[in-house]
């Protein structure tokens, strides 16, 4: 009787379950279940599926490469209608020659750059590097001075430099700043030759190494430096050079009034018929032309001195200075040199 009870409890129970069961799906069980389930279109909501119209590959979301790709194939703008056009040069490469290195003691820091140069004087930068040593504000001690060019003349010597092939140069900024005689005593005292250069010296050797010979008689040469900004030209066989504030006059409380003022007597000296093309060297040039290099080109037309908002007070300074020389000598292509600067030009000097 026992065992009866209990069967007829299974069978009970049983038949309510399959009840429930087949109840629950006449009644719209279904679409209570998938209620119920993860909603995995929403996880992935910007995408459509691929059984959903749009799936296509055109509708898909582009990623913030492709995005870059596809805009490097249309022109480089400068301002709204104004197509920047690239600089299509290349400089002859030098044949054979050998290698030179020289370490710039500059008014921002230690910078150092091997080339490998020819008879001709074609050369072609190998190397940079780019220290700090904050020399301008003064807080290069003898020991950053020792260990900093030591560091330099180790890395120049494994990369294949002949040890009387690498040279020593103080721009004409870094001598200005306060203590900086402290650094070239320091220099002299590990038996190293220390070049030091005027500004006229330094705006010419500037113009050595980035004006090429083809447009020795349409352009001009600008070097923005932290210490002082150098303008250049040739000027017949000679290089004529002029000096004036550099992108830290802001240091010593100079207005920006004052400094464009004066940048744009001394731009104006620029013969007229040169002022069709510049060469732009120096630090802010180079925040500038990161902006809009286009890969590894050697060469990069900046855009208008309007075009750029770059935070930092030397920038803005150097932009400045920039506008200067663009609005007193009315020139619409500033084109950025990624290899050439001063201390390259003194390579070229020597034997």
């Amino acid at each position: 009787m026992q065992r009866l009870t209990t069967a007829g409890r299974l069978l009970i129970t049983a038949l309510i379950l399959a009840a429930v069961f087949f109840g629950f799906r006449y009644f719209g069980g279904n679409d209570a279940l998938r209620k119920m389930a993860p909603r995995q279109a929403d996880e992935s909501s910007t995408m459509p599926r691929p059984d959903e119209p749009g799936a296509d590959n055109n509708n898909a979301p582009v990623s913030p490469s492709n995005e870059s790709t596809a805009s490097s194939d249309g022109p480089d703008m400068d301002s709204p209608g104004t197509v920047r056009s690239a600089f299509n040069f290349t400089p002859p490469a030098p044949e054979g020659g050998k290698l030179k290195g020289v370490v710039e003691l500059g008014a921002s820091g230690f910078n150092s750059f091997i080339i490998k140069v020819d008879d001709q004087k074609r050369w072609k930068l190998e190397k940079a590097e780019f220290g700090n040593s904050l020399v301008m504000e003064n807080m290069a001690s003898d020991d950053d001075v020792r260990q900093g060019l030591k560091s330099y003349i180790g890395k120049m010597l494994d990369y294949g430099v002949g040890g009387r092939d690498i040279h020593f140069v103080v721009s004409s900024g870094a001598v200005k700043a306060e203590g900086t005689q402290k650094i070239i005593k320091a220099l002299k005292s590990l038996n190293y030759v220390v070049n030091t250069v005027t500004p006229e010296q330094e705006g010419s050797l500037g113009l050595r190494s980035v004006l090429p010979a083809e447009y020795a008689n349409k352009a001009f040469v600008v070097d923005i430096g932290s210490g002082n900004t150098k303008i250049s030209w040739k000027n017949g066989e000679s290089t004529k050079a002029v000096e004036t504030y550099g992108a830290k006059y802001f240091q010593n409380n100079t207005s920006d009034e004052t400094v464009a003022s004066e940048v744009s007597a001394k731009a104006k000296q620029v013969p007229n018929d040169l002022r069709k093309t510049c060469f732009i060297i120096g630090g802010v040039p180079f925040d500038m032309a990161k902006v809009s290099r286009n890969g590894k080109e050697r060469y990069t037309v900046l855009d208008a001195p309007t075009a750029y908002k770059l935070d930092n007070a030397k920038d803005k300074a150097g932009i400045n200075i920039y506008k200067a020389v663009a609005d007193a000598t009315g020139c619409k292509q500033f084109v950025f040199d990624w290899d050439a600067n001063f201390t390259i030009g003194f390579l070229l000097t020597t034997k």
